[in-house]
């Protein structure tokens, strides 16, 4: 392991504990710190999660009044899903070491914002004891949790955990951030208002923990992929093809989407255009279209308006498939932008219809190589 690698674990650890410690200690918010947290839920969230934090408006984004999920001692991994992503999901990661616009403390107000809205306290438990999550592994039958899975779980989240109308659970960096608790928790309490039932009066303990167990090992042996530093495009290089024709998308779908197949052959006939990735900037440095510019949908649109061009196509994208991109391209056209359309598919579906992406600079961790500390937290 380089001198490098072991810096990344120790930092991570110490965020992990000093997170843990916040968590746990310290005070509720103040009334500022509470507008603040509530002001960047609008700016990031509301498209997705819905205004009032009630879930799915776009892309299966899951309720945050849910107690299901926000229950005490669940806080470090709600503070994990927002500052790194769900990968294989529309959620990014929105810390600022990943490319994200928060901070660690605005992310760490936010879910503090979010627990005290349903008047839960996540620094103790039901009992009024210190609620922190135990990081201890259970331990059960991978195999019939495997049965179980087949049988039970399949229907919704995927025959190999991909997902579908339930959580993608074979998700690595969920696994890693989930703790075995959490997932045990969610599988016999379900959640309330959403599609996944309650597992308590269905499979007893042992069979619980088997289907915990059998989870737990779809993260074993894979690896993370952690974006690095990628160079984006600068406002002299927005412009592709800037000698070529206009492209002919004919008749917009509602009149604003542009079907991928449209946009690959523009972009194989080498049209000028504009390609605008709306997503979290960490996203674009994941993966993206060949030459899209990184405008993520929480920027100043204000402050940009002077380096995008009226007199050539814009064409804004995003992962859910069309929410952000769709409410970027639409404040561009309330600037006086003209030329302005979204692609329909979206990103994944862009990807799943075999049009090329590039890949960001990126590093596979191999997890097994990792200190068993940084394993576990």
């Amino acid at each position: 392991m380089t001198l490098l690698r072991i810096a990344g674990a120790l930092s991570g650890l110490f965020l992990f504990q000093a997170l843990t410690v916040s968590f746990a200690q310290t005070d509720l918010l103040s009334e500022a710190q509470a507008a603040a947290a509530a002001e960047n839920y609008n700016r990031y969230c509301t498209l997705c999660h819905g205004e009032n934090r009630e879930g799915y408006a776009n892309d299966h984004a899951p309720s945050l009044r849910s107690k299901e999920l926000l229950f005490p001692g669940n806080s470090l991994f709600m503070f994990r899903s927002i500052a790194y992503g769900r990968p294989g999901t529309a959620m990014a990661a929105y810390r600022e070491e990943s490319g994200g616009p928060m901070s660690n403390r605005e992310i760490f107000q936010m879910v503090r914002w979010l627990y005290e809205q349903i008047d839960v306290d996540p620094r103790y438990n039901e009992n009024g004891e210190d609620g922190k999550l135990p990081y201890v592994r259970i331990e059960g039958d991978a195999a019939l949790g495997a049965e179980i899975y087949a049988r039970e779980c399949a229907s919704c989240h995927g025959v190999n955990g991909e997902g579908g109308t339930g959580t993608a659970l074979a998700n690595q960096v969920m696994l890693i951030f989930a703790s075995d608790l959490f997932l045990r928790q969610t599988i016999e309490s379900g959640r309330e208002g959403t599609p996944m039932p309650s597992f308590r009066d269905k499979l007893n303990a042992e069979e619980l923990d088997a289907v915990t167990a059998y989870l737990r090992s779809r993260a074993r042996g894979q690896s993370v992929i952690q974006p690095r530093d990628s160079r984006p495009p600068t406002p002299d290089e927005y412009v592709l093809n800037p000698d070529g024709e206009d492209p002919e998308f004919g008749e917009l779908r509602d009149g604003i989407y542009v079907p991928a197949a449209d946009l690959n052959k523009a972009i194989e006939d080498k049209k000028r255009m504009v390609i605008l990735d709306t997503r979290a900037a960490s996203w674009w440095r994941m993966g993206h279209i060949e030459g899209a510019v990184p405008i993520p949908y929480y920027s100043d649109f204000d402050e940009i308006m002077g380096d995008l061009p009226r007199d050539v196509w814009i064409v804004g994208y995003c992962e859910c498939p069309r929410a952000l991109a769709t409410d970027v391209i639409e404040k561009l056209r309330d600037r006086g932008f003209e030329k302005t359309a979204v692609l329909w598919e979206g990103i994944q579906g862009w990807a799943g219809l075999g049009y090329p992406i590039v890949l960001g600079e990126v590093e596979a961790l191999d997890l097994e190589a990792e200190p068993e500390e940084t394993r576990e937290h």
